[in-house]
């Protein structure tokens, strides 16, 4: 996230999805910045996942949430706290109850401002999105696991504990074989590893890769990435298969004594290789450091 944003990264309720009944997904059109965003209906109630970037997308996905839901409850979840996941919760206040996990809360409380700083800093249009962001305050905390009954359909809001982030949570709709990753998964492109020392290292590759063989290992029809196209659950293999290779291939060398420049460039190469046609290389570089602090001395 060091480059600086040029477009607008809006949230555009076109070319929705429908998954399954009652359940549609707002794709992210491919707009950096922009996630897939999720509304799961049941009998009585109605869960959003996701509220795009600052409080002029997320209007726009409670207008579309109201419209759908008509006259239902409305919830809101976020699968982590990152600005483009969460920061336009403050719209839905009053308007629907916000539900995370206990560290995913605790990520918005303390880490909340120095994100909103930082992605204020990639330039003018995503300033421009998050002016008046005001930090929420969930509604209802969980610790590890919540079920929510929507009527005649339960989703399963999961927290997976330490991955891409602290509080990282999937949400999952059973009879639907539907699961929400967030961005323990993207489509067509490297995993984001939001390592930055000293300010964030809650990133861990070791414990990402873990969540992700247990993911792949539990099966699901469809998966919602955070970023990119819907797919199955090749998207989970794809990840876990990456983070694998990605350690392995950083390990060696670390064992080897290379210096840090090297690793990197020697992994970016063979990682681009492997898949050259993904997006953000950028982040090959983060996962590299971030496992090299990970590698068991």
């Amino acid at each position: 996230m060091a480059d600086r944003v040029s477009h607008d990264p809006v949230v555009h309720i076109t070319e929705v999805r429908e998954l399954d009944r009652d359940l549609v997904v707002v794709p992210d059109g491919r707009v950096q910045l922009v996630p897939n965003i999720g509304v799961i209906g049941g009998r009585d109630a109605v869960l959003v996942v996701e509220t795009g970037l600052g409080p002029r997308n997320a209007e726009k996905v409670l207008e579309f949430a109201t419209e759908y839901a008509r006259g239902r409850r409305l919830y809101l979840t976020t699968t982590h706290f990152h600005p483009e996941h969460a920061f336009g919760a403050q719209v839905f206040a009053g308007e629907a109850t916000f539900l995370v996990n206990r560290a995913q809360a605790e990520d918005l409380k303390v880490k909340g401002a120095g994100y909103l700083d930082m992605f204020r800093g990639l330039g003018e249009p995503v300033a421009r999105q998050l002016e008046g962001v005001v930090l929420p305050e969930p509604d209802l905390v969980y610790d590890e696991a919540y079920d929510l009954e929507l009527g005649g359909r339960t989703v399963q809001l999961r927290a997976t504990g330490r991955a891409h982030s602290r509080g990282d949570q999937v949400v999952r709709v059973p009879d639907a074989g539907v699961l929400f990753t967030g961005d323990l998964v993207e489509a067509e492109q490297f995993a984001i590893f939001p390592w930055f020392p000293p300010y964030d290292t809650d990133v861990s590759g070791t414990r990402w890769l873990a969540v992700m063989e247990r993911l792949a290992g539990e099966g699901a029809r469809v998966v919602v990435p955070g970023h990119g196209a819907v797919g199955g659950p090749e998207l989970l293999a794809d990840v876990r298969d990456y983070l694998r290779l990605l350690r392995d291939e950083t390990w060696v060398r670390r064992d080897s004594a290379m210096s840090a420049e090297t690793i990197v460039e020697e992994v970016r190469a063979l990682m681009i290789e492997r898949h050259p046609e993904w997006a953000e290389r950028d982040w090959i570089e983060k996962g590299v450091g971030c496992l090299c602090a990970e590698h068991p001395a």
